[in-house]
């Protein structure tokens, strides 16, 4: 068994707010992931949710900012979330930017060097961080879900879509549903995947959806006062490919809500019931 490094814990609602490390084989470098395990978690396995963040956060961001937690212990649900990309990989030009590299890893596993060498995301998340988790925590490993917000909304559909029997019950926050048709995609995917925009297709929900992918009964809330909306979402155009494909979709649309944590936290008690609701009896 992988060695964890505890950084710290706290307890919160009756249940463990903890902050870890490991050595990843899979991204050859330390990770940092957080658990909060619920309550119910002492006694018993618990549905478990992942949650994959934005754009220049890290394994922190949703622990502090979303509330999550007092729903979690009412509802049993351990969460799980993770830092967006390796860190301190040596490559140069890591840094330069806030929407690539460092904090942008966009959950998928790079092919071109020098990113294939770490940035192996898609594989950490559905591979070694999830035998890690159902190994050392409380984990049921029959009733697992997962969500994100913007990048990570990507992430957590792209995920779900490429291995369907791997999670029970999907949701996200204004994600980006068509990275190949909006800067942030385009930027990130060049880099990562190379000038072969069919291998791009592999990581953009909505082409997914048109190629035949499915997962469980979606939740998806939206801001439309949300600073992204236009260039870089598209829910337009998933909701379209979900409409076509006959894949559940209840997409919300919220006015004058914009892209950030006071949105996500608003509409938290809905992902979470939407969760547990879908793991119930499974």
């Amino acid at each position: 068994m992988q060695t964890i490094e505890t950084r710290s814990q706290h307890l919160c609602f009756g249940g463990i707010q903890g902050f870890y490390q490991h050595d990843s084989s899979i991204i050859g470098l330390p990770m940092r992931f957080s658990v909060y395990q619920p309550p119910q978690s002492m006694s018993e396995q618990v549905p478990t949710l992942f949650f994959l963040a934005g754009l220049t956060c890290t394994e922190e961001t949703f622990m502090i900012k979303a509330g999550a937690q007092r729903l979690a212990a009412e509802y049993g649900l351990m969460l799980v979330t993770m830092d967006t990309s390796p860190r301190d990989t040596g490559i140069p030009g890591e840094t330069d930017t806030w929407d690539f590299g460092a904090g942008a890893g966009f959950y998928l596993d790079a092919t071109q060097a020098p990113w294939s060498n770490h940035y192996q995301m898609a594989s950490y998340i559905t591979q070694e961080l999830r035998e890690l988790i159902l190994k050392t925590f409380p984990a049921d490993p029959n009733r697992l879900g997962i969500f994100g917000h913007s990048m990570g909304g990507h992430g957590a559909l792209t995920l779900a879509l490429k291995n369907p029997s791997m999670y029970q019950s999907v949701s996200a926050f204004s994600p980006i549903t068509a990275p190949i048709h909006c800067p942030w995609g385009q930027k990130a995917f060049s880099h990562y995947l190379g000038d072969n925009t069919d291998s791009w297709r592999n990581y953009d929900a909505t082409a997914l959806i048109e190629n035949g992918a499915r997962i469980p009964a979606l939740l998806v809330d939206q801001g439309l006062n949300d600073q992204f909306l236009s260039d870089q979402l598209h829910p337009d155009r998933f909701e379209a490919a979900c409409l076509n494909a006959g894949q559940e979709l209840l997409l919300r649309r919220h006015n004058d809500y914009d892209h950030g944590y006071y949105f996500i936290s608003t509409f938290m008690a809905d992902h979470l019931a939407h969760h547990r609701d879908l793991l119930a009896n499974r």
